[in-house]
């Protein structure tokens, strides 16, 4: 496979460039990663299954949307392909270190005038793409209390039943999140979907977030993710509340926002969260 990708790196490139480091980087629980060089130019790669390359194509998608903004640092998509049988996604290679309260206070500033940027006026994105390797539906809708229950919770509920998860009725749960949603119409912000700790981190130029799952929702959505796990560092919050406060209202939607992912994390992994989803639906009072 290293030599065939190495074919398509010159092509790409314009240049020779023949593997000769090849060096296995975690990348999680999903792909097999790499960083590969040759001779002064390093790339990162992604490999999986030939059925990962849809995935791969709406990652690189959402990337060029997040690098178009200007206001935010993303990998650059170098190529994308099948190579032997092996969906294959080239980015350039960044050393990058987890946030430090000044890199965290940068990103902040960052995310809020992503958040502001751009004038679409409808919830959505030009094309489905995936949050992991779960399928996430973004048909265009007008309003955002249908958009995020119906394509966000009602969908994974969905997806987890055919699994045998239930967490209740299914069109009950929907419905209630309508309600609490109803009437709460906020700018459509361009969000990186999926801004937990794990997709963020500081280079030599910056903090830079990668492994994006965009749309254009509320902004308050992917704010919520960064309060899951082990969170962002507090200051954070501070840069981005510089430069856009969130609305006072925010806490009362946060955990109807984290639902999402926590039922994604159901459908990734299981175990201990499908105990903590059932909790934070209780806690809802969703059903």
């Amino acid at each position: 496979m290293w030599h065939s990708l190495s074919v398509q790196l010159s092509l790409t490139l314009g240049q020779q460039f023949e593997v000769d480091e090849k060096t296995p980087i975690d990348g999680g629980d999903i792909n097999e990663c790499y960083a590969i060089s040759s001779g002064n130019i390093r790339f990162f790669v992604k490999v999986n299954s030939r059925e990962s390359l849809a995935i791969y194509e709406a990652e690189a998608e959402s990337l060029r949307h997040l690098a178009n903004s200007g206001v935010v640092s993303v990998p650059q998509v170098i190529y994308i392909g099948v190579i032997k049988e092996k969906a294959v996604l080239v980015l350039d290679y960044i050393p990058m270190k987890p946030l430090n309260e000044e890199s965290a206070y940068l990103l902040g500033r960052e995310m809020a005038h992503l958040h502001q940027w751009g004038d679409q006026l409808e919830y959505g994105f030009d094309i489905d793409n995936f949050v992991g390797t779960t399928e996430q539906r973004n048909n265009w809708h007008r309003k955002w209390a249908n958009f995020f229950a119906d394509h966000r919770i009602g969908l994974l509920l969905k997806l987890a039943e055919e699994r045998g998860m239930s967490f209740g009725d299914v069109e009950s749960i929907v419905e209630s999140i309508k309600e609490r949603l109803t009437g709460h119409q906020p700018k459509p912000s361009l969000l990186h979907g999926d801004l937990w700790t794990g997709n963020a981190s500081m280079s030599i130029h910056g903090p830079i977030v990668y492994d994006p799952a965009c749309y254009w929702g509320d902004r308050e959505v992917d704010i919520a993710t960064t309060q899951l796990f082990s969170g962002f560092p507090e200051r954070f919050y501070e840069g981005y509340a510089e430069v856009w406060p969130l609305d006072e209202e925010f806490e009362s939607r946060k955990d109807i926002y984290n639902l999402y992912h926590m039922l994604n994390h159901c459908l990734l992994f299981g175990g201990h969260y499908l105990e903590e989803t059932e909790a934070l639906i209780t806690k809802l009072d969703l059903t």
